[in-house]
């Protein structure tokens, strides 16, 4: 039986171990104690490097829960956020749930004048909110292209409203809307835009890019002359093939005007792109800016989807307000001429007249020249010519015989506010002089009974 024999360090060998441990280290090239292998790992330590590695693996699992656990909590942060910019930031979007409304009452009572009046309505903080939108996609893009794209956007409403008319077969709704958001555009929203920022900076006055509003007004009387000659032609009689040389003409014309707005946007976006600097956009390179403190409220991305959102809800209360227009007239005892020109621009404008009188009170009149000047420039060579194919397309022949009396009224329009523009400067009283314009032409209208009815 072997007994075991315990042996305890006393302090003389404690003392020794150390001596011998510090000599071994005094002898080994870096200072560090040496063993016999390097492979050889303390058992103590293989335990604690085992302990570790599995604390490691909660440690991660914690993490990775913790780290979508704040995906979530930002993400849903950003869309409370964004809601609240975009949705409850403005008291106009108190007439939201009349778009509902609208749904409502047509589907309960069919009343074409009340459910006229709800669309109207509701589609207007939609407009807006449109127009707020393509505000902030202005930080991204700079002022030309923010000025095209709120214009663009500013004209959804407009397009999509006149393809849901061409669809009804209402062809004459679709001229004498596009007709009257070139004459709001240029009479209302610029004259408003002029008006606000010349009482705004009184004492001095705004200036704006001249070569870009010359080449704008080109573009718009050449857009006269396309719809001036199919209705000469029509009143003289003078056509080649009666009935038909008319609309050959208008659809010749169409496809000419869009290859000139083609040309033209490659002409402002690319090859002479300095020549549509604005001219905060001239300070701004010289170190004059003064809105470097301005940032965008929310995201790109975030503005692509609400942009997105906001259309496809227009173009559903869109329907509703093109079904009841007719009815809406007889009801009210008003002519479908003033409302086509006159109450349809007014709500389909309303992103372009907020934006416009915005960005001219904040002393940017090239963007609110871009978005009144530049939305009738592409309504008249872009979206004219574009309903006068789809018509063709879809069996609905529209052609560009405005009828006289509405072509003498844009002829007019046009040679007023291109004499505005040829200074390249802006005051109040040029912006009162345009919206009193305005006023004459909306009266004008209401007097009228369309000669094709």
């Amino acid at each position: 039986m072997q007994t075991r024999i315990e042996v305890k360090p006393t302090r003389i060998a404690s003392g020794f171990l150390d001596d011998l441990s510090e000599t071994r280290k005094m002898g080994s090239p870096n200072g560090r104690a040496v063993h016999k292998s390097d492979d050889e790992v303390p058992y103590d330590s293989e335990i604690n490097f085992h302990q570790s590695e599995s604390s490691l693996a909660d440690v991660h699992g914690s993490h990775s829960g913790e780290s979508w656990t704040a995906r979530r909590e930002m993400l849903g942060g950003t869309i409370y956020k964004s809601i609240q910019v975009v949705v409850f930031s403005n008291k106009l979007n108190l007439l939201l749930p009349f778009g509902p409304l609208a749904i409502l009452v047509q589907e309960w009572t069919g009343h074409h004048g009340w459910v006229f009046a709800l669309s109207l309505l509701g589609i207007m903080p939609l407009v807006e909110r449109l127009g707020y939108a393509t505000e902030q996609l202005a930080f991204y893009t700079g002022d030309t292209v923010g000025g095209l794209l709120n214009a663009t956007f500013g004209n959804a409403t407009e397009l999509i409203i006149s393809i849901y008319a061409l669809k009804s077969g209402m062809t004459r709704v679709v001229q004498l809307s596009l007709l009257g958001s070139i004459l709001s555009n240029m009479l209302l929203v610029l004259g408003c835009a002029f008006l606000s920022g010349g009482i705004v900076f009184n004492k001095k006055e705004q200036v704006f890019n001249k070569a870009a509003a010359s080449v704008n007004s080109g573009l718009l009387l050449m857009a006269v002359m396309g719809i001036l000659f199919p209705a000469v032609l029509h009143y003289t009689h003078t056509e080649v093939h009666v009935g038909k040389s008319e609309l050959s003409l208008s659809r010749f014309s169409s496809c000419i005007m869009l290859v000139a707005y083609a040309a033209y946007l490659f002409f402002q976006l690319k090859s002479q792109r300095s020549l549509y600097a604005s001219v905060n956009e001239e300070e701004g390179q010289n170190g004059n800016n003064s809105n470097d403190d301005e940032h965008p409220d929310i995201s790109k991305w975030e503005l692509i989807i609400w942009l997105s959102v906001m259309t496809a809800w227009i173009s559903i209360l869109s329907e509703y307000l093109v079904g009841t227009i007719e009815g809406a007239s007889t009801a009210w005892g008003i002519p479908l001429a003033f409302i086509s020109v006159i109450l349809l621009p007014l709500v389909g404008n309303a992103a372009e007249h907020a934006s416009a009188i915005m960005f001219a009170m904040k002393d940017k009149l090239d963007i609110s020249l871009g978005v009144a000047i530049g939305s009738s420039t592409q309504i008249s060579m872009f979206m004219i010519p574009f309903c006068v194919i789809i018509g063709w397309i879809m069996g609905h022949p529209m052609d560009l015989n405005f009828q006289l009396f509405e072509t003498a009224a844009l002829f007019l329009t046009v040679i007023v506010v291109a004499f505005m523009l040829q200074e390249g400067t802006a005051n109040y009283f040029k912006g009162l002089m345009l919206v009193l314009c305005y006023l004459i032409v909306a009266a004008s209208f209401y007097v009228h009974i369309d000669s094709s009815q």
